[in-house]
């Protein structure tokens, strides 16, 4: 089982360099999870770069079981970005990438992403 960050989904629909890889992790998961935030926020981003359908459409094929905020995520969340986040930590975690976080820390569960913010964390990559 993994988590799917944002940049992950982006590196796929924008063929960038890491999405074979990418694609490929995905390939070898039964179970994969995305946070309901981590998917809103993927499909704004690629809706704002033009690859809108794209995304939608990875999404839907993909099947993930989507992770709900609730209350006691959210306050995980906000956690996350206290001790990770832009301007507090080296990771410079976004808002955005806190929903990933936080879904992997909670499912004990390796996290796809692109980039090295997520690698100054505490997270395991699933690359």
């Amino acid at each position: 089982m993994i988590v799917v960050d944002t940049s992950a989904l982006m590196a796929i629909v924008l063929a960038e360099p890491q999405s074979s890889a990418c694609i490929a992790a995905l390939e070898a998961e039964d179970d994969i999870l995305i946070s309901a935030g981590t998917m809103a926020e993927a499909l704004i981003v690629a809706d704002r770069r033009n690859v809108g359908e794209e995304m939608a459409g990875l999404i839907d094929g993909l099947g993930f079981e989507v992770t709900a905020v609730t209350p006691a995520s959210g306050r995980r969340i906000a956690e996350a970005y206290g001790r990770w986040g832009k301007g507090i930590h080296p990771a410079g975690l976004n808002f955005g990438d806190c929903f990933a976080y936080e879904v992997a820390k909670d499912r004990a569960c390796r996290l796809l992403y692109v980039g090295d913010d997520f690698s100054k964390t505490d997270i395991e990559s699933a690359l």
